[in-house]
């Protein structure tokens, strides 16, 4: 298991049925693989779809049926087409239960920045603003460094997605809760030690004295 399949797989259990939930580019498009198609977990897509389902066997693709970033996606029985309108009405109106957003960096305050590093172009900032805003729970799924870099820092140097803590930061190497005394280190990756979790994060952690291991 790879580690982006790693934090889709620890993802996936939290949800739950009967949620609305949103799925971002990259790794969080992964969740849903790992989601039983009959959980009764409803996924919407910016785009304007709701009831995404897995991706289609090659060769069954439909150019009219992508999630926001462009990847072919099936739709489960009784799903909905909406207009762009509708659909961001679900996400400012707050009216989905989750979302999980990939992540540049998450800083000790629990905000996200995933949206653009300065001085590179960006298509746009897509729905990541709404979304961090709307979404009851914020779920960031993003690798723990970059190129060696800590990706849980002190403070942003990137711009972030907006002036809310997230819910849930998981990556390869850990499960975080933002908390009003900081980024509690709720679990650890397969096999990785604490030291090790403290090593690759820039930011201070609140570590318990028991850290219990991801169970997928």
């Amino acid at each position: 298991m790879n580690s982006k399949e790693m934090i889709a797989r620890r993802i996936a259990q939290e949800l739950r049925p009967g949620m609305l939930a949103n799925l971002g580019i990259g790794i969080p498009t992964l969740v849903s693989e790992f989601v039983p198609e009959n959980h009764g977990v409803f996924f919407q897509s910016e785009n304007g779809v709701v009831g995404l389902g897995h991706r289609p066997p090659e060769g069954m693709e439909d150019f009219d049926l992508t999630d926001a970033g462009g990847t072919f996606v099936m739709a489960v029985p009784g799903a909905a087409a909406i207009d762009s309108a509708l659909s961001f009405g679900l996400i400012r109106g707050g009216h989905l239960d989750v979302t999980v957003l990939g992540g540049m960096q998450v800083d000790e305050r629990g905000y996200l920045a995933n949206w653009m590093i300065p001085g590179k172009r960006v298509a746009g900032m897509g729905g990541a603003m709404d979304l961090v805003q709307g979404a009851k729970k914020v779920i960031v799924a993003m690798e723990h460094t970059a190129k060696g870099q800590p990706k849980i820092v002190r403070e942003c140097d990137l711009p972030v997605t907006g002036v809310r803590r997230v819910s849930l930061v998981v990556t390869e190497l850990a499960v975080i809760e933002p908390t009003d005394d900081g980024l509690l280190l709720r679990e650890r990756g397969p096999g990785v030690s604490v030291s090790a979790i403290l090593e690759a994060t820039a930011a201070r952690l609140i570590v318990p004295e028991m850290v219990p291991e991801m169970r997928f």
